[in-house]
């Protein structure tokens, strides 16, 4: 499976959907408001399968490296998208995405985002010193 592109002109979300932050406590429920969301919107089964573990990974990300917090907008804009965003001290994006070939483990971690970019459409990263914001959309079979 390729990795999608970093992809700097993929279209603004704009209509929420469900808006969010969350704790690792919050985690099954930010998940299982996505996966309803994602139903209504039209994903199948198996699309909301990959969406929700991409979901899931980006909150991860965000409590891991972001603070152990993070704040998580479902948007509607031709297609499903999903923001989540930290208050960490950033990273290099350019060392993570696009990354067509799976990354070592290692204790800082690097594989999240591989994944995530192979169940999303598009992955985009902003990120500084002030934190993240990472916007992927749902990959759909129709």
């Amino acid at each position: 499976m390729v990795n999608p592109p970093l992809d700097h002109h993929a279209p603004a979300a704009r209509k929420p959907l469900f808006s969010t932050s969350f704790t690792l406590a919050d985690l099954n429920r930010v998940r299982h408001e996505v996966e309803a969301v994602s139903r209504r919107c039209g994903l199948d089964n198996d699309e909301i399968e990959n969406w929700v573990t991409a979901v899931n990974e980006l909150m991860i990300n965000a409590i891991r490296h972001g603070g152990g917090r993070g704040d998580l907008r479902l948007l509607l804009n031709g297609q499903l998208t999903c923001e989540v965003t930290d208050q960490g001290r950033g990273f290099h994006p350019a060392r993570y995405v696009p990354c067509a070939e799976r990354p070592p483990l290692s204790d800082t971690g690097g594989m999240g985002l591989w994944v995530v970019g192979n169940m999303a459409d598009y992955l985009l990263v902003d990120s500084g010193p002030s934190g993240t914001t990472i916007r992927i959309a749902a990959r759909t079979c129709g």
